[in-house]
């Protein structure tokens, strides 16, 4: 710094390149792994379905799973009956966006884990 505590070009550019690498995501918070099931409107008859979402709250959950459901099969969410939310384990899941958000922590854990339908 200068005698009149303005920053010089090396503290501005030490600044920028320290901030350059972050060593966690600063996007998402604490996320986590949810299963939904419930019955839904696909075409003209209603079905089952079970889906899994990375979301920050049971909550959040709901609403993704509403809007994914609606844009996917132009169900309005009075329509869709959601049954259970549940939060679960990461590596049980097969759904590519779950194993995504979480890659560290699975391969951390070493690796996925079979789902019971598979064994």
């Amino acid at each position: 710094m200068h005698s009149d505590n303005t920053p010089t070009v090396e503290d501005l550019y030490t600044r920028l390149r320290d901030g350059a690498f972050k060593t966690r995501s600063q996007v998402g918070g604490d996320m986590q792994a949810f299963r939904i099931s419930g019955t839904a409107p696909f075409g003209s008859q209603r079905q089952k379905f079970s889906m899994d979402i990375v979301a920050s709250s049971s909550d959040d959950a709901e609403h993704r799973c509403y809007s994914i459901i609606g844009s996917r099969h132009k169900a309005n969410r009075r329509t869709i009956k959601i049954e259970s939310v549940q939060e679960i384990d990461p590596r049980t899941s097969s759904e590519p966006m779950v194993l995504n958000a979480f890659r560290d922590q699975i391969e951390a854990a070493g690796g996925p884990i079979a789902s019971q339908e598979e064994e």
